[in-house]
């Protein structure tokens, strides 16, 4: 069982990690992948039952990840490394010609924890509301977790999912929006405006939770109530309040990071503010 203090040594060198990756390859997103970072560390290394030896991409027999807004492949990968599905050097090839790692997550050269190719966005949670629902078919006591973000919610297809998430009682599906008030083209709500997503969900039939992104006892705690929800006939949404860039403080809190990677000079001045606990690749 991984103690609060052993999450934050591994979100520690996700960060770093995912702030090297993008700025070797001069491409990527790190701003989402920071602010998402101690959510998916949690879900990795302490809740969902998964074991990269036994992996496969049917999912059978495990609980399954899929990560809809795909562009924020950094802490996806960085985690998938950390927990054993690949060597940690794999990262260094991040976005390079002919990597498994490519910008979106890529099922065609069958790097190991990957579920779903994702990234035109709104489409993973429709993906995971399938996987959950072949699940129930099959009698498995297993979950299906997605991420979506905030900006990514305001896609059309969300919403289709989440009806049909409800009609089908998917009380074996954990949704997660990282709420963390940025998109590409600035705050959330200057773009499209979406108003409290707790009543539209809660409106929809989901059983909504809400809880603090970054502080691990109450991520886990929402975490536990999710899974606590199941027999109820009714799918959760856990609605994470996160900062974009969290860990380096001139990229947190701004959309200019979504997709911009740092200068060698920037990215050394991060690592003053993240511990490598794990060891660089």
């Amino acid at each position: 069982m991984a103690t609060v203090e052993d999450l934050k040594k591994v979100a520690s060198q996700v960060r770093r990690d995912i702030v090297r990756m993008v700025t070797m390859a001069q491409s990527g997103h790190p701003g989402g992948s920071m602010g998402s970072t101690d959510i998916l560390t949690a879900l990795y290394f302490e809740v969902m039952k998964q074991d990269p030896a036994t992996w496969t991409r049917s999912g059978k027999g495990q609980d399954m990840f899929i990560l809809s807004a795909g562009h924020m492949t950094p802490v996806y990968y960085s985690l998938l490394s950390r927990a054993g599905y690949f060597p940690k050097e794999e990262l260094g090839t991040f976005r390079k010609f002919g990597t498994l790692l490519q910008g979106h997550p890529s099922v065609r050269k069958g790097l190991k924890g990957v579920f779903q190719a994702s990234g035109s966005l709104g489409q993973g949670l429709s993906a995971a509301a399938g996987a959950a629902l072949g699940k129930k078919m099959d009698k498995e006591d297993n979950f299906v977790y997605v991420l979506c973000g905030d900006g990514e919610s305001e896609e059309g297809q969300i919403w289709e999912a989440g009806m049909f998430a409800v009609y089908h009682k998917l009380d074996n599906l954990i949704a997660m929006t990282d709420c963390n008030g940025q998109q590409i083209d600035g705050p959330v709500e200057s773009v499209a405006g979406e108003g409290d997503l707790k009543q539209k969900w809660t409106a929809w039939g989901w059983n909504v939770i809400e809880s603090d992104g970054h502080d691990f006892p109450a991520i886990l705690d929402a975490f536990a109530k999710a899974k606590a929800n199941k027999g109820t006939g009714k799918p959760t949404m856990i609605l994470f309040k996160t900062v974009m860039g969290q860990g380096v403080d001139f990229m947190a809190g701004t959309h200019k990071w979504h997709g911009k990677a740092p200068s060698p000079e920037q990215c050394e001045q991060a690592m003053t503010q993240l511990e490598e606990t794990l060891g660089d690749f």
